[in-house]
């Protein structure tokens, strides 16, 4: 597991999907403190390590990402730990437009070509 403060290529982020999911990677983003958690089994594993260093869980979404994809197949909104009922949250996804609008930006931020 591995906490995203400055930046990762698309080709280190291929990397690690091929060790996990192959075409995929699993993502935890911290849109308060614009950090990115990846390379772990279970959004809750990152969820966790984000936790401990920090991090406050209403910050906290859980997302895929898809190294080999561009434009909106890139990053898919589903993650159990995304399930928020009290906060209106009550799919996998990211209902609110403001909070996809934050993990984009964050990723756009850490993760470069």
């Amino acid at each position: 597991m591995k906490i995203i403060e400055e930046k990762l290529t698309f080709e280190e982020l291929k990397q690690m999907a091929a060790r996990t999911f192959g075409d995929f990677m699993k993502a935890v983003v911290d849109i308060d403190r614009e950090l990115i958690a990846v390379d772990a089994g279970l959004h809750s594993d990152l969820e966790a390590l984000l936790l401990e260093k920090g991090s406050k869980q209403e910050n906290l979404w859980g997302i895929n990402l898809y190294p080999r994809e561009t434009g909106e197949g890139f990053i898919e909104f589903d993650s159990m730990i995304n399930m928020r009922p009290a906060r209106g949250n009550r799919s996998r996804g990211v209902e609110d437009p403001e909070v996809r609008r934050k993990i984009t930006a964050v990723i756009a931020k850490r993760i470069s070509q």
